[in-house]
């Protein structure tokens, strides 16, 4: 896989070289790479004196950091309790199959990366699907369907 060492030194020079800003470091380069790249890890190992073991123990202590490649959008189904019971799991199963997702949860193409996460906080308009940072309220499979295919019309500027 291609890795952009030149924009992992970008990221690197921004902060100091202590242990205390590894954190800042890993949410930097996922934000910017959409994963933690092994190579990144090892080289943030040594560049701010910090074993190798421990910044893999933060990569994956903390549920924001992934090791694996996530699609350019991320899509959050809720199965929350309220989500659940109004049908959050056939969402779920619908965006999965329709979008062909593989073992990850990711398309193909990287363009989406489909999760399941426990709560969103939104119960009075579940069930809530979430696709980066906007939130959608009183889902069902084939309006979650249309949420996506509108993201597919933004990428390819039919939007």
């Amino acid at each position: 896989m291609y890795f952009d060492f030149e924009k992992l030194d970008s990221i690197l020079s921004e902060h100091k070289p202590t242990p205390g800003s590894l954190i800042g470091i890993l949410e930097d380069i996922q934000e910017e790479f959409r994963f933690l790249p092994e190579e990144a890890l090892v080289l943030i190992s040594s560049r701010i004196g910090v074993p190798a073991s421990r910044v893999f123990s933060v990569a994956t202590f903390y549920n924001a950091f992934s090791l694996i490649p996530k699609g350019r959008h991320v899509v959050s189904v809720c199965l929350g309790t309220a989500c659940h019971v109004r049908g959050a799991g056939d969402i779920l199963a619908h965006l999965r199959k329709q979008m062909n997702v593989n073992s990850s949860g990711t398309t193909p193409d990287l363009q989406f990366t489909i999760e399941d996460v426990r709560c969103l906080g939104c119960c009075s308009i579940a069930p809530v699907l979430k696709v980066d940072d906007e939130v959608y309220g009183h889902t069902n499979p084939d309006k979650a369907r249309d949420i996506l295919e509108g993201y597919k019309k933004q990428e390819a500027g039919e939007a």
